[in-house]
């Protein structure tokens, strides 16, 4: 069973900050203030469209999260299942999902801010190559990825077969357009 808000709290626990979460499924949103209430941390939690500004009331985030949509490819470990629930087009449209998502997060983000994008799929099509033609769609920064994130690519599915893959890449907004 998954446990949203899971990131928020982490997030809210580690650091002192206004946070804003966004979803689109109502039922994920009770979860995550049923959760974030149990652990006794408080956030704002919107229920919108990332892709889209409706619920977004135009002051710009200094950072952003962007967990993005994709096939959950690096963690079929725990999820079987999962290899026969996708079809063979779900990653080139999960991949344009995530790319609106993206585009659109970075207009919300401050000159100067940080992007972290995230995703499950150790896939290139979710993951290297999505980062990497964000970068160039956006002209935005690739940094390196700070603390105890691995470094290099960003991609921890390594061979070893205990742990979930993930691929996460770390963007910088320049001061001027």
């Amino acid at each position: 069973m998954r446990c949203p808000g899971g990131k928020t709290g982490h997030l809210l626990e580690l650091a002192d900050i206004e946070l804003t979460a966004v979803d689109t499924d109502p039922a994920r949103i009770q979860r995550i203030h049923e959760n974030l209430a149990r652990l006794k941390l408080f956030a704002t939690i919107k229920e919108g469209d990332a892709t889209r500004n409706n619920w977004w009331d135009s002051q710009p985030y200094d950072r952003i999260l962007a967990d993005v949509p994709c096939t959950a490819s690096g963690v079929v470990r725990r999820h079987p299942d999962s290899r026969w629930l996708r079809r063979k087009t779900d990653a080139a449209q999960l991949a344009a999902l995530s790319a609106r998502i993206l585009d659109n997060l970075w207009r919300m983000l401050k000159p100067g801010g940080k992007m972290l994008m995230v995703t499950c799929s150790i896939w290139p099509l979710e993951s290297e190559a999505q980062a990497a033609a964000f970068a160039t769609r956006n002209g935005a920064e690739r940094l390196d990825a700070p603390g105890q994130l691995l470094p290099s690519m960003g991609n921890t599915s390594e061979s070893n077969n205990e742990h979930d893959g993930l691929f996460y890449a770390l963007f910088q907004k320049p001061l001027q357009n």
